[in-house]
Formats: structure tokens, sequence, C-alpha cells
């Protein structure tokens, strides 16, 4: 099935019965690319349940590859996706998995890679263009981006998540809930930060220069 117009998928006409697969669609594929940080040269994507049996009907995979491609849900080129990452030199290849799992089943599983590393989302599309992002790279997490939201990766260590509060403290930066999750005592863990403020790019640099602090990434709603 093609579509003449982005009102055939998203918008005031919807492709299928409700947003859940495409608006949010959309918002896990570029969740997924604003934690990777960049265009990946590669993306594969999982469905799950019904987003696996109905994604071609319903625009779902246009609206997955165009969040990957950092666009938004209102993009009119989300339904020339594939074409732009095509030209773009971005390989996708999708997965199904129709049947019953414990998995939701408007889940998708978003895996992108380049030359530089790689990284793995699993998103769920809960309606009305609203996402859960329940997984990254292992770590269970409950993300919904509704707020700013601060993924610190670091190194199971004494004292880390008090540095990190402290930052933002000091600037004065309320937050509104605070999650940590690790796979085991002392490995690697990601403090997943929602503030009731912006973040600013001066505090994210003194975050970054803590210690035992790998890798950061800011979610803007």
């Amino acid at each position: 099935m093609r579509y003449t117009s982005v009102f055939d998928i998203i918008g005031p006409v919807m492709v299928g019965p409700s947003s859940s697969h495409t608006a949010g669609a959309a918002r896990i594929g570029k969740t997924a690319r604003h934690i990777f940080g960049r265009q990946p040269a590669k993306a594969e994507i999982t469905l799950y349940g019904s987003f696996a049996q109905t994604y071609r009907g319903h625009g779902t995979d246009l609206a997955l590859v165009g969040g990957i491609l950092d666009l938004a849900a209102d993009d009119e080129n989300i339904i020339n996706s594939f074409q732009l990452a095509r030209r773009l030199g971005v390989e996708i290849v999708f997965k199904v998995v129709p049947e019953e799992s414990d998995y939701h089943p408007n889940t998708a599983r978003v895996r992108l890679s380049d030359s530089h590393g790689s990284l793995e989302v699993v998103g769920i599309s809960v309606g009305g263009g609203k996402i859960t992002v329940t997984e990254i790279e292992g770590f269970r997490i409950s993300l919904s981006g509704d707020s700013p939201t601060l993924l610190v990766f670091h190194h199971d260590r004494y004292g880390a998540v008090a540095r990190v509060a402290q930052v933002l403290a000091c600037n004065e930066i309320n937050i509104g809930h605070m999650e940590v999750a690790r796979k085991s005592k002392g490995d690697l863990a990601l403090m997943v930060i929602e503030t009731d403020q912006d973040l600013t790019e001066e505090i994210i640099r003194d975050v970054k220069r803590i210690d035992h602090v790998f890798s950061i990434a800011l979610l803007k709603p």
C-alpha cells in the first residue's frame, strides 16, 4: 500500500485504528536516533505482535524509518522514508515476530549501528502518539520522554549517582523522576533522570567530566 499524502498516514485522517501505529512508531525511531546521537549506517528493526502483523498497511514501517532519519511525525518526507534512507546510505532491515510473546503488542526493537558502535532500544507505542522506552542496551527502564531526560551511562561506582545529582542541584535543576539500572554489582549502569527544566550545554559538559561517566544523551520532549 502506498500513500499520496502525509495525511494518509498521520494527522487528521489516520490509517489504522490509532496513532500508535504511526505517530508513536515515528517517535520510537526518533528516540533511538537521538540516543545513538548520529545517523546510523544500518538500522535493524524487529516488530512484535500487532506491529508485526499490520506494519505495512498502517505505515508503521515508514514511520519508524522516518524517525530513525530524524524526521518529525508530521514531516511530509515520512512517506518517502525508504527512498531517503537509500539516498543517505542507511541500510534498513525489518524482522517480524507476529506470534504472541511477553512483549506488548505494539513493540519495536531498534538496533542502530555504524563503524563506531551500536545501540539497541526497545520501545512501546501506547496510543495517542505516546511511547514508553522499556529497554536501552539491555537495561530495563521506563522512559516516556515527556520531560527533558538525561541518560547517563556509567560504571557502577560509589558516589557516581550523588555527583550527577549534585551537578544538577548546583544549577537549580529539579529532578522529577530518577531511576538507576545496572547489569550487575560493579558493572555498567544507566541513570535515567527526568528534569523539570531544560539542561544547558554547560550542564551536559559538567556531567560528562564526572569520573566513571563514559557516555550521556539528552532527550528533549
